[in-house]
């Protein structure tokens, strides 16, 4: 059932996705929505109510997200409101500017955070569990001959932060007249992770008092890098990039890419964007070490067996991964949906798959919706693209609209609960389905 329920969402997306993953409750920059639903959890009903209004108000704009599932003894689900981030998390986004803007910056969650040319940090999600979202925040600063990007993953405590710095050396003077060597980017990035589990790979459990002891803790996990970006061609229909990244894991491995990427506009109804890109990896290496679901990779702890599973360990075990590819394709048809995809793959790492889709379709002029999102880690083998577990993000709704401002649709998740200790830590999570019929009430102004 479950391999089956997701060729459907494929072959409904025909997914290749975007490259800035939306709100899943996204209808415009100006709506007041909500609904009323019946979520089954873990094949348990809750009845739920959401409040999703999104405003803007020229650079500035404002996203909350306010949710409550009750069960069938009235009482509030534990997990909706039981931390400090939880209240903060209603508010879901405060923005000022969008991504390219000379200013841009947003608080809230981060919907797929990416810097530089993502072979450190590639669509980076610091929520990807609703039960336990965080409030983060992104900026970036893009001016003529310099720029900033910076990401901090959690304010409520210590985890994951990067940053990234980059010049054009030779935007003036003479050289900076030259084709493509006077708008040569120079860039230099740090990504860290001081959660105190990022570096755990082994440790012992006791089960009579609930508690984990680190064995073998490495600390904070540091990548540092240095790029360079060549636009080739910059033209009203057409755009190409080449860029090269040196990242290095400090304590461990190094890597290299190189890549290219392309823009086609102007094309009529259709514009297209892809990229692809060759990896070349030492040892005790990883590319794209941040990637959407490490947030649930970093730290699993099975309490039934005491077994630990991590980030740091996977790092530690990969000796020869080998070089590796990565491809991105998105497609924009009519202005009315994106349908985006990517995907990499190590030659000697069996389960170094990383999938990431995603379609939204939205059109004006017909009264359905559909959307998708859907991220899958250490793939092994096709089959296993199509199999929800402990490796897999999931979120889709398809629905129908008897009038304006109503919709009627199916909603199902694939997620992810904390597991807590005694002390209400968090020391792991494990996949949570959930399916909703819910009616939705939107008005955009």
């Amino acid at each position: 059932m479950k391999k089956l329920t997701l060729f459907l969402l494929f072959f409904i997306s025909v997914n290749f996705l975007t490259a800035q993953y939306k709100n899943p409750f996204y209808y415009g920059e100006n709506v007041i929505g909500g609904g009323l639903g019946v979520t089954w959890i873990d094949e348990k009903p809750h009845y739920a109510f959401r409040l999703f209004p999104e405003f803007s108000l020229g650079k500035v704009g404002v996203g909350l997200d306010i949710n409550f599932e009750v069960g069938p003894d009235g009482r509030l689900r534990s997990e909706n409101y039981n931390e400090f981030s939880d209240y903060l998390s209603i508010i879901r986004f405060v923005r000022y500017g969008k991504k390219k803007d000379p200013f841009y910056i947003r608080v809230g969650a981060l919907d797929y955070a990416t810097i530089g040319h993502g072979t450190i940090m590639y669509m980076y999600n610091n929520s990807p569990s609703f039960d336990t979202r965080k409030v983060g925040v992104e900026l970036d600063i893009n001016m003529d001959n310099f720029g900033l990007e910076m990401v901090y993953g959690n304010f409520a405590q210590s985890g994951v932060m990067g940053l990234r710095g980059y010049m054009k050396p030779f935007a003036d003077g003479a050289i900076g007249k030259i084709p493509v060597i006077g708008d040569m980017e120079v860039g230099a990035s740090i990504v860290t992770d001081v959660n105190k589990y990022a570096g755990v790979s082994s440790g012992t459990y006791d089960s009579e008092t609930d508690t984990f002891s680190p064995v073998t803790d490495d600390g904070s996990i540091s990548i540092v890098g240095i790029d360079l970006g060549f636009p080739v061609l910059r033209s009203e229909s057409v755009n190409i990039d080449l860029y090269a990244d040196y990242n290095k894991i400090i304590d461990f491995g190094s890597g290299f890419a190189a890549g290219i990427e392309m823009g086609f506009y102007g094309l009529g109804l259709v514009e297209i964007k892809t990229k692809f890109e060759r990896r070349i990896n030492g040892d005790n290496y990883l590319p794209s070490y941040f990637n959407p679901l490490y947030e649930i990779e970093r730290f699993k702890l099975d309490k039934t067996t005491g077994k630990v599973t991590s980030k740091v360990a996977v790092l530690k075990r990969t000796e020869s991964a080998g070089n590796g590819y990565y491809g991105e394709l998105l497609v924009r048809v009519l202005g009315t949906f994106d349908i985006l995809g990517s995907y990499q793959r190590l030659d000697d790492y069996p389960e170094s798959g990383v999938l990431h889709l995603y379609t939204n379709i939205l059109p004006k002029s017909v009264p359905f919706v559909a959307r998708a999102g859907y991220d899958k880690v250490n793939i092994s083998k096709d089959t296993d693209i199509f199999t929800l577990d402990d490796r897999s993000y999931l979120y889709a709704e398809i629905g129908y609209k008897p009038l304006p401002y109503m919709l009627v649709s199916m909603v199902y998740n694939w997620t992810f609960t904390p597991v807590r200790d005694d002390n209400e830590n968090v020391v792991g999570y494990e996949p949570q389905k959930k399916i909703e019929p819910r009616v939705s009430f939107i008005y955009e102004f």
